[in-house]
């Protein structure tokens, strides 16, 4: 048992430290892509290729004035970043990150909590998540807050009605909530992967994946051009960051469970080993989520619920039905 709560305790440290430097990292790589993409250079002037802009942006961090504006709720004010970045960690606990090896003679599950109801767990975790923002938003005393609080709310409990029903269809399926099950059930090849039977399912948790991570073009919690940073307004320095650590690590989430709920997890993919698979697999999702960055405009309020409410929910309805009405058949 004290084996068992020490090696939790390691690999909860573990996926702490290396998420938290893959999001820093991750700011790095959209910097270049999205310059790329709009045939510019992007960080190029702080180390070689601009690498060592994380480290200045890492210094700039910590060391800018971490102030509290007057008239705002202290306590709160403080502690919705924390909400941020701890739910989007404490979601990825469920998630197995990489296939089962030996390490030393010790067989080695990199999966902090192996839970039979995982994907609840981290759709919870997740929409647990809208607190900080909506805290944020609310806790600083400032209309723009207001404006990006009150998004928040819309935009993140609509899109989690669409993130539920769209995987219940693959549930229904494999019949088990545990990511390892899914993660099974698709281990005889690609053409057992879900994705082939739940296509409109795997857009459905796409589209919706990215109204939860706040990316564009559904980022109207912080939409610079209308409501300066929104729910953000007032943070600086590290409470700011920890924002959008917490973003990034969500991006990541998402990536892992479109992975291993749709195209195989971390089954051997022909010649690749399982590891790697996952691995390419999550960065094209984390690619992807740069790539429509790049490529659509901000849309407005309305449309994004009109989205919601009259074309994606539908449609999710619509696919439970008629996998249930298969399955029967």
């Amino acid at each position: 048992m004290d084996g068992y709560i020490i090696g939790t305790i390691i690999k909860a440290i573990l996926v702490l430290a290396i998420i938290s430097a893959l999001a820093g990292f991750g700011t790095y790589l959209e910097r270049k892509v999205l310059a790329f993409m709009q045939r510019r250079l992007g960080p190029m002037h702080v180390g070689p290729y601009g690498l060592l802009q994380l480290a200045a942006d890492g210094i700039k961090l910590f060391t800018k004035e971490d102030f509290i504006p007057s008239g705002a709720n202290r306590l709160i004010f403080m502690i919705a970043p924390i909400i941020t970045a701890a739910t989007a960690f404490i979601a990825l606990a469920a998630v197995p990150l990489l296939p089962e090896f030996e390490l030393f003679g010790v067989t080695v599950r990199p999966i902090v909590a192996d839970l039979n109801i995982g994907i609840l767990f981290v759709l919870g975790m997740m929409a647990a998540g809208l607190y900080g923002p909506l805290l944020a938003g609310m806790a600083q005393k400032n209309k723009w807050g207001l404006l990006g609080a009150a998004r928040t709310a819309i935009q993140f409990l609509s899109y989690e009605v669409v993130t539920g029903l769209s995987i219940l269809a693959p549930i229904m399926i494999v019949g088990s909530l545990s990511l390892i099950d899914f993660n099974n059930y698709q281990s005889e090849g690609i053409g057992s992967w879900l994705i082939w039977q739940q296509p409109v399912a795997f857009i459905l948790f796409l589209i919706a994946g990215y109204a939860e991570t706040n990316r564009t073009p559904f980022d109207l919690l912080e939409h610079e051009a209308e409501i300066v940073a929104g729910y953000a307004t007032e943070y600086s320095g590290m409470r700011w960051g920890m924002f959008f650590i917490g973003e990034y690590a969500n991006m990541i989430t998402i990536g892992f469970l479109a992975s291993i709920v749709f195209l195989g997890g971390f089954n051997s993919w022909g010649f690749i080993p399982g590891g790697l698979a996952i691995i390419l697999k999550v960065s094209f999702f984390f690619f992807l989520m740069l790539w429509v960055r790049a490529s659509w405009p901000h849309i407005r309020p309305d449309q994004l619920m009109w989205l919601c409410w009259k074309v994606l929910m539908p449609l999710a309805v619509i696919n439970v039905t008629l996998t249930g009405l298969w399955m029967m058949v």
